[in-house]
């Protein structure tokens, strides 16, 4: 399927999730970039769902590279921007649940995307 990048809603970034995601191997680097890619045109990428537990609107990319699991959490609530949250690698090697700190990173960083997209909404 073919995407037209003359079609996507812009992608911000908010806080360090666009250094953090530079951070990650190469692979995972290109898998997430498709899936955001996907997102700004409004379609939902295969290896996304929605993260639980910090209000609707809110979705996760999980990508697993050479036993370790990568996420990106973004937000789609607010009409036609994307917000990248978060980019972090899940250390715990057990469960799959989201470690308190990165829940209280994603919260934050929701409410700074709310607040940058008042003043500067996507035109």
């Amino acid at each position: 399927m073919s995407i037209k990048k003359d079609a996507l809603k812009p992608c911000r970034w908010v806080g360090s999730a666009q250094k953090d995601l530079q951070g990650f191997p190469e692979r995972v680097k290109k898998d997430i970039g498709t899936a955001l890619m996907f997102a700004q045109a409004g379609q939902k990428p295969g290896s996304a769902k929605p993260f639980k537990g910090v209000g609707s609107g809110v979705w996760e990319i999980v990508d697993d590279h050479d036993g370790d699991t990568y996420r990106c959490v973004y937000l789609l609530r607010l009409k036609e921007v994307v917000y990248v949250l978060h980019a972090f690698q899940k250390k715990s090697k057990t469960g799959k649940k989201t470690p308190p700190k990165d829940i209280e990173m994603i919260k934050s960083r929701i409410k700074l995307a709310e607040d940058d997209y008042k003043k500067r909404p996507a035109t």
